[in-house]
């Protein structure tokens, strides 16, 4: 495989064969350990089922003819001798005590004593169980020979000419145990072995097919990724749902749509961007151009220029002074909306305060152009939850807006309606109108709206009015018939004094 196809480095191949050989010792360990274990108690519990009435059968056949006490009180030895004798035929391994009602022992028959101290007594709790089960129950007693260990027995009681007590038998004593153990050891090791090399081999299997799994789809997701790094934007992965690594696929598909889409907007602000510098640089142009003329016709022709021509021409310098600054100061204004550096400070202010302040102060301008401008609002305060300087400026663009495009004899009326928890504020014009294709797209930086008279959509005013109402979580709405004028609606949450 070539350097550029690789998807795993060796570091991690090499942590992933280290993780699943770990993974082939702990099996085949916890395997060995648990089969070892069941496979112990199994043939421990076939071998106490087997001799479960071995003890039954000692009381009911060698107790009905002879006593296994004397007339002294002394235990008969004779008995329990032949009783030893007939049992070796069949199993070398058993060793049988004879018990009283407290557990101790009276006498034992075992074939090879222990160096070790013989106990004196048994517990009797697992013989009681062993009685109460009838031997269907794997249970482990005291091994007399053997003090700290525990061994497979057969029990039972009997009662006779006054005595009372237990035939307790060890069904695997120390020759059997011994047998045992060398047999287990041996098969033992085979098992194991055979374990190992079957836990090693499907381990094995088992770890390839996993890192062929996970290669498999991470080499698709690197020759996606290599095509996204290599220009192809609309790559990606098919079917992510369907991956052995869903969330990856998913994942990058999600990160890549992000990425494309950061882009396109990035293209659209810079070429918003232009059209903005494209667009100023021409309303820019205009009023230089004009401030050029004139103060060029007062210098050469001072001499020449009546004293009212100059007044006059100082008065279109002085106004387009103002038009140059007030369209500097909109281009300002919203280039810090643009670039989200201004955060609204909302408090509770009287909007109806607010509108007759604004209504005074376009009052001369509307009777300069012959416009009736009025405030239509009831007798009722009314207060708002907003940033007043926003809304003031927001409100002061629309009605220079409607002054500006409302004919004389006209009329501007800013309204005020409580509306639930809102308040809606209307500015009516009854100017020349908005023809409805045009009506989306004027709140547009720089939207011509009239080409025919070449009469550019208000510059920025409109747009920032849009800007300010996107930072109050509102929005603007535009209701306009072609000579039948304009109204521009927005609502603001109202604020209920306590």
């Amino acid at each position: 495989m070539m350097d550029n196809e690789k998807t795993l480095t060796p570091k991690l191949i090499k942590k992933l064969w280290f993780a699943f050989i770990l993974l082939i010792v702990l099996m085949g360990a916890s395997y060995i350990f648990i089969t070892g274990y069941l496979t112990l108690n199994y043939n421990q519990a076939i071998t106490q089922r087997i001799n479960s009435n071995v003890a039954e059968h000692v009381i009911q056949e060698k107790f009905q003819n002879e006593a296994p006490f004397l007339e002294d009180g002394s235990v008969n030895k004779k008995l329990f001798g032949d009783l030893m004798h007939d049992m070796m035929a069949v199993n070398r391994g058993i060793e049988v005590y004879l018990l009283n009602k407290s557990g101790d022992i009276l006498y034992s028959v075992v074939l090879e004593h222990n160096d070790n101290e013989p106990m004196k007594s048994v517990s009797l709790e697992p013989i009681k169980d062993y009685i109460a089960t009838n031997g269907q129950e794997f249970i482990l007693g005291d091994d007399p020979l053997n003090p700290d260990e525990q061994n497979i027995f057969s029990a039972a009681p009997f009662s006779i000419d006054g005595h009372e007590g237990y035939i307790y038998i060890i069904v695997a004593g120390k020759q059997l145990a011994l047998i045992s153990d060398n047999l287990f050891s041996s098969y033992f090791t085979k098992l194991s072995i055979g374990a190992i090399l079957l836990t090693m081999l499907f381990a094995a299997l088992i770890g390839i097919l996993s890192i062929w799994f996970l290669t498999k789809n991470l080499r698709l997701i690197t020759q996606t990724v290599r095509k996204f790094q290599e220009g192809d934007l609309d790559i990606r992965i098919e079917n992510p749902e369907q991956s052995d690594i869903e969330v990856v696929a998913l994942s990058f598909n999600k990160m890549a749509d992000t990425i494309v889409d950061n882009m396109d907007k990035m293209k659209s602000v810079d070429n918003l961007r232009r059209e903005l510098i494209a667009n100023v640089s021409h309303d820019l142009r205009t009023p230089l151009a004009v401030l050029k003329g004139y103060i060029e016709t007062l210098q050469i022709k001072k001499d020449s220029l009546t004293e009212n021509q100059k007044e006059e021409y100082l008065q279109i310098t002085h106004d387009n002074i103002d038009k140059l600054s007030g369209l500097i100061n909109q281009l300002f204004e919203y280039s810090k909306l643009e670039a989200e550096q201004v955060t609204p400070i909302k408090e509770p202010f009287s909007i109806t305060e607010l509108s007759h302040d604004l209504i005074a102060k376009f009052k001369l301008l509307a009777e300069q152009k012959q416009i009736h401008l009025q405030l239509d609002n009831p007798e009722e305060n009314y207060m708002v939850y907003a940033d007043i300087g926003l809304v003031e400026r927001a409100l002061q663009n629309l009605i220079e807006n409607a002054i500006k495009y409302t004919e004389p004899k006209g009329k501007v009326t800013l309204s005020l309606i409580k509306m639930g928890k809102q308040i809606e504020i209307n500015i009516t014009d009854t100017g020349s109108g908005i023809p409805i294709n045009d009506q989306p797209f004027i709140f547009d930086r720089y939207k011509q709206v009239d080409k025919t008279t070449q009469k550019r959509g208000l510059g920025l005013g409109l747009a920032i009015v849009k800007k300010i109402m996107d930072l109050h979580d509102t929005t603007i709405v535009v209701l306009s018939k072609p000579y039948e004028g304009s109204s521009f609606i927005f609502k603001l949450p109202a604020y209920q004094l306590q």
